[in-house]
């Protein structure tokens, strides 16, 4: 069963009753997810750009987009325009398909994972995960092992509150700890 079916017959039904909300339309769902990759201290290597670029490219199914610096900040060696990062926008099925391979397979795949942190969620109710490196998901190659580069995956939802967006990940399935522990 694919996330969007689930989300059709079983999560609205379960959001419904959770939330105290009639209408459908009305409970929250993921609009976009962002996946983004900033390049650091290598934006002038062209090599790791490119690396950068198709890596992102084969773990989305989309060609990434540029991101460049707004403007020049000498103290970091940072000139307008000059790439800082690379990202793609997600929506749609290609979006519900990333979501499910992320929650299903990749997760599973890290060393030592015991769960997202419900601080994941900020106050609008979206879903930000950080990566160390792209190599849990399926479609790395072992030529990439020898140049990792982390991303950033943002589930972005119309949930408006923390509370909202949980009910909405607990209910598509999405692994939080158990409990948290405190440092």
């Amino acid at each position: 069963m694919s996330i969007l079916t689930k989300y059709n017959e079983e999560v609205i039904p379960q959001l419904k009753q959770s939330l105290g909300v009639t209408n459908k339309h009305a409970l929250p769902k993921m609009v976009k997810i962002v996946v983004h990759v900033g390049v650091g201290k290598r934006t002038k290597e062209a090599n790791f750009l490119d690396h950068v670029r198709a890596s992102l490219g084969r773990i989305t199914g989309q060609k990434p987009v540029d991101t460049v610096a707004k403007k020049s900040i000498s103290n970091f060696k940072l000139r307008k325009g000059s790439v800082i990062g690379m990202m793609v926008t997600l929506r749609g099925e290609r979006m519900y398909d990333f979501f499910e391979k992320m929650i299903a397979i990749t997760m599973p795949r890290i060393p030592d994972f015991r769960g997202i942190s419900k601080a994941s969620v900020d106050a609008q109710g979206n879903l930000h995960i950080g990566f160390k490196d792209h190599m849990p998901f399926p479609e790395t190659r072992i030529e990439d092992s020898t140049d990792p580069h982390g991303l950033q995956v943002s589930v972005i939802t119309n949930a408006a509150s923390k509370a909202k967006g949980l009910a909405l990940f607990e209910a598509l399935g999405v692994p939080f700890k158990a409990t948290e522990s405190k440092k």
